[in-house]
């Protein structure tokens, strides 16, 4: 983050792409009662991103399931 020009987060395209699913699928999707609400959903959310959700740097695969064959082939 420290290389990046500041008010130009488009520098960071995987986060800003990573930050608009999130505000797509949670803040907008939702209203929450209070911050505990929020942590619990964002957690649900979260577990479902990493386990679920295809990334096309990663061949297609879910990044759980990346990270699981990279363990199993000695790579991490």
């Amino acid at each position: 983050m420290k290389y990046l020009q500041p008010g130009n987060p488009s520098q960071d395209a995987y986060i800003e792409r990573f930050n608009g699913n999130f505000r797509e699928d949670i803040l907008d999707a939702y209203w929450f009662e209070d911050l505990e609400q929020l942590r619990l959903i964002a957690e649900q959310w979260r577990h479902h991103y990493i386990g679920n959700h295809p990334d096309s740097a990663l061949g297609g695969l879910p990044p759980i399931t990346y990270y699981a064959s990279a363990v199993n082939s000695g790579k991490v």
